[in-house]
């Protein structure tokens, strides 16, 4: 039987990469959108042109109700859940901190810590050993901005990266002991939807970025696809509390 896995914000860039990696690897996907059904329904045929099962689920992972929603969704379609991809998150608007709105950084913060937070909660009661669960894997994406520090840029945004590798030590040694393997990924500046609309809108900040890079080069969602597949895979057993930088150099300290 074909393992399974939920990915929130699967609909697209990273997400997207990582639920059709999943696919061409025998995964079964269930697929979290917020808004784009459309884009979350493509995803869902081109899993299943690979064979596997697969559905969307519409759902805002900052809302307790929606989260719980979503779950129960892979508990009726599945049966099971071997693997949870953090993936959901939105990004910053470009300014100084002291230009950065209340509002702006609430909601930055709901949705990348608050909501990962839930998700979490919510596969540790259906994985963990603990919970009369058979283990699993939960896979959460980062930023190198958590390590950059986002200045003149997005620091509310990186702060909120910061708290998920945070989480993700934290809560690798509460649940190793239970079969569950806590990782993560952080990504550098990837070609996605989010990234293209900071180059609209600053196409100096990326000539800035890519200059800063020992790469010389952005990546692309595929490359930090296959670092989100392998954490989630039974390649990576003895691996957990570990933080992928997969930033093109960018975020070597």
């Amino acid at each position: 039987m074909s393992k399974t896995v939920l990915v929130t914000g699967g609909s697209r860039g990273i997400g997207r990469a990582a639920s059709l990696l999943a696919a061409a690897d025998g995964w079964d996907v269930a697929v979290n959108y917020a808004a784009n059904a459309d884009a979350a329904d493509e995803v869902v045929a081109a899993v299943q042109a690979e064979g596997q099962r697969a559905f969307a689920i519409q759902g805002d992972v900052s809302r307790v109700e929606d989260v719980e929603a979503i779950f129960a969704a892979v508990d009726r379609e599945f049966g099971t859940l071997d693997a949870l991809v953090n993936n959901a998150g939105i990004g910053a608007t470009q300014g100084r901190l002291d230009e950065t709105l209340p509002e702006d950084m609430i909601s930055t913060f709901a949705v990348n810590v608050f909501g990962l937070f839930y998700c979490s909660q919510a596969a540790v009661r259906r994985m963990s050993t603990r919970h009369g669960g058979k283990g699993g894997a939960i896979v959460n994406v980062s930023s190198a901005a958590a390590r950059t520090g986002g200045v003149n840029a997005f620091i509310d945004y990186a702060a909120s990266k910061g708290a998920v590798d945070v989480i993700t030590t934290g809560l690798a040694r509460e649940v190793g002991g239970e079969g569950i393997r806590v990782n993560a990924v952080r990504p550098g500046v990837t070609e996605t939807d989010m990234i293209r609309e900071v180059i609209e809108k600053d196409p100096a900040w990326m000539e800035q970025v890519v200059a800063s890079m020992p790469m010389g080069r952005v990546g692309t969602a595929d490359e930090i696809g296959h670092c989100i597949l392998w954490l989630m895979s039974d390649a990576s057993s003895y691996v957990t509390g570990s933080i992928i930088d997969a930033s093109g150099g960018r975020a070597v300290p």
